[in-house]
């Protein structure tokens, strides 16, 4: 299977791919079923019951197509995780196929071109909240494992299969990942499919090797006992909101690195490159703006240590009054690439707010959260087969690449379960905009991925 010119010639090959593209329809209905569920884990934004029967959903049809003893588990944080299980034939291994069906709130309905909610075709691609990130995975095994039985008949699968699909991947809340040190032999595998990344570019089969890790602290600086006005005060008196915006400048120098004191910002990435005009695309960066950072696209992204303000708490421009702030805030989100301790970075970037915040103001840093980066290994029996179903999914072989975000997770069942491998794949390429209004999956992805999971399934029990 190896031979991707010779890939039909293999009887199994084409009768999985012709499985695949028959159950594409049914993927659609699919997801555009998990697309209509508001399944935002933060009932201060969407009922909690949004989520419960997203949960559901997934654990029935995970059900349907032949895995047991399934059921919701309630995690730490309160909400589900469905784990949906079929046992391993004798001697043979276990494969963990991992997915969220938790989504980003939709930020702003007004910026979207099709509803939010709802699974709308256009210009060849799927659009909807979640319709990638994270729903579009979910639909891509549920289409592997029905082109399975398909052409395997009763014979069942030819691995064992243990689903794993959590409730608050978005919101970081970590549930799971409390969860799963409590519950191993629950969830115990030999091979686990992180299917939370994407490939490179639509069509290009890609392994994410390396997850930046992050940062999340609120910075809050307070200058005045109460609001003065800008009038009669103005010139004289600290401007809390001023003093802010001072504070985050110290972050980026003026090429565009972050500049955290005492964290090394000149790494370099030494896998595929991210050529800048494709970057300019993909990230839908304005005609004549700069790209920043003195590096690459790609040890900017994967390599080195990227500073964002997330939001600022300050008076918005219209209603605002002709006043000097007293108090100002801002959360700040710190990518850290593999390599670098998240305590030690951490500690390094409240040292630094604090040491730069001017006037004496007073400054407080409050840690929302951490995550450490991960590197996953490349080699093992696992990736070999893998490398050889993408290869002859896509017809041609599979590269490698980072990822900018972070999923604690992985670091997690790297140390619960040491002897087993993971992967980082699935179906959100950069065109996805997951995060963003106006989310999209290209179902060619799915349809690809899901016959690049069918065929590794089928080939790695041998």
């Amino acid at each position: 299977m190896t031979d991707t010119a010779g890939a039909e010639d293999d009887p199994r090959i084409a009768a999985l791919r012709a499985a695949v593209r028959k159950h594409m329809p049914q993927a659609k209905a699919d997801l555009a079923e998990l697309v209509s569920f508001k399944s935002v884990a933060d009932p201060r934004q969407f009922p909690a019951e949004e989520c419960r029967k997203a949960a559901q959903w997934v654990a029935d049809a995970f059900v349907a197509e032949g895995l047991t003893d399934a059921g919701l588990h309630t995690t730490p944080d309160g909400t589900d995780t469905v784990v949906a299980r079929r046992a391993a034939p004798a001697g043979k291994p276990t494969v963990m196929l991992y997915s969220h069906y938790d989504v980003q709130p939709p930020l702003d309905d007004a910026a979207w071109h099709t509803p939010v909610w709802q699974l709308t075709e256009r210009d060849g691609r799927w659009y909807g909240r979640g319709a990638a990130d994270c729903k579009g995975n979910i639909v891509m095994h549920l289409t592997a494992l029905r082109a399975l039985r398909e052409v395997l008949g009763d014979k069942g699968f030819p691995v064992g299969l243990t689903l794993v699909s959590e409730g608050s991947e978005e919101q970081g809340t970590g549930g799971l990942e409390r969860f799963v040190p409590e519950h191993a032999d629950l969830l115990r595998s030999d091979t686990i499919l992180m299917c939370d990344t994407g490939n490179f570019a639509v069509g290009v089969p890609t392994f994410t090797e390396t997850l930046r890790g992050n940062v999340n602290v609120v910075v809050t600086v307070e200058t005045l006992a109460s609001p003065m006005h800008s009038g009669m005060f103005g010139g004289a008196a600290p401007d809390a909101l001023a003093a802010l915006i001072h504070l985050l400048a110290t972050l980026r120098d003026e090429h565009g690195n972050t500049t955290v004191d005492g964290l090394a910002n000149d790494q370099v990435w030494d896998g595929v490159q991210y050529p800048p005009e494709q970057f300019r695309a993909d990230a839908t960066v304005l005609p004549g703006v700069d790209l920043v950072g003195s590096g690459t696209p790609a040890d900017m992204l994967w390599a080195r240590p990227a500073l964002t303000v997330l939001g600022i708490d300050a008076p918005k421009v219209v209603g605002s009054s002709a006043a000097i702030q007293s108090t100002a805030a801002a959360r700040l989100n710190l990518r850290i690439p593999p390599g670098t301790d998240p305590g030690q970075a951490l500690r390094l970037l409240a040292a630094h707010l604090e040491r730069h915040t001017p006037w004496h103001a007073r400054v407080t840093v409050e840690t929302e959260g951490v995550g450490a980066p991960f590197r996953s290994a490349a080699g093992g029996s696992a990736r070999t087969a893998m490398a050889a179903a993408l290869a002859a999914a896509y017809g041609r072989p599979a590269t490698t690449e980072g990822q900018g975000g972070a999923i604690p997770l992985c670091n997690v069942f790297a140390d619960t379960y040491p002897d087993a491998e993971i992967m980082l794949l699935g179906v959100e390429e950069p065109k996805c905009l997951i995060h963003a209004p106006n989310e999209s999956v290209d179902p060619t992805e799915i349809e690809h991925m899901a016959l690049a999971e069918a065929l590794f399934l089928a080939s790695y029990a041998d």
